[in-house]
């Protein structure tokens, strides 16, 4: 089904031709290239991040969710989208939705792999009934769970609860001795 995503062309508006129809589908393929500004090997979309592409009455919105509320890759988040739209002629408002809150639970499984291969423990799922602040507490039994991504043991000691970005922590492999960031389970 083909969405015509701007507005129809009008003597006198911002189009100087009548711009061409494109699919919501080409406009999420367009944004799956889109890096993470703190990872660059997994996408907006892979992390999650990228909620959602939508038409309204007054053209095509395209909806983010923040790491954390106060994380601070959003602006480039942002500026990264409206690049790499610039680039196929597509103009759009971005929307920052913050509920329901962004939950590791989003990353895809193919973004975990992607992690793992760069150095970065991926994060552990979280069950739906799961209380997070009861999780976080208990960091001992926690870090006894995280494998190194190098060589996979899971003899491992968190150093800094806060890692190269304050989504992950820093991490230790006491059998290969090489320290490595673990993205968090929000």
């Amino acid at each position: 089904m083909v969405s015509a995503l701007h507005p129809p062309h009008v003597p006198g508006n911002r189009y100087e031709t009548p711009p061409l129809a494109i699919t919501l589908q080409h406009v999420w393929d367009v944004l799956e290239a889109v890096p993470d500004p703190e990872i660059p090997v997994v996408s907006i979309r892979e992390l999650g991040i990228l909620r959602d592409v939508r038409v309204g009455t007054d053209g095509l919105e395209i909806v983010i969710t923040p790491t954390y509320s106060g994380c601070p890759a959003m602006g480039q988040i942002e500026d990264d989208i409206r690049s790499a739209l610039a680039q196929h002629n597509i103009n759009a408002r971005i929307t920052t939705q913050l509920a329901p809150a962004w939950t590791t639970d989003w990353i895809s499984a193919a973004a975990k792999a992607k992690l793992r291969s760069y150095g970065i423990a991926p994060p552990h799922t979280l069950a739906a009934d799961s209380d997070k602040v009861i999780r976080f507490a208990s960091r001992r039994q926690d870090a006894e769970d995280v494998a190194c991504p190098q060589c996979g043991s899971s003899n491992t000691t968190e150093t800094s609860h806060f890692g190269s970005t304050a989504c992950k922590a820093l991490y230790k492999c006491l059998n290969c001795r090489e320290p490595f960031d673990y993205f968090k389970p929000y």
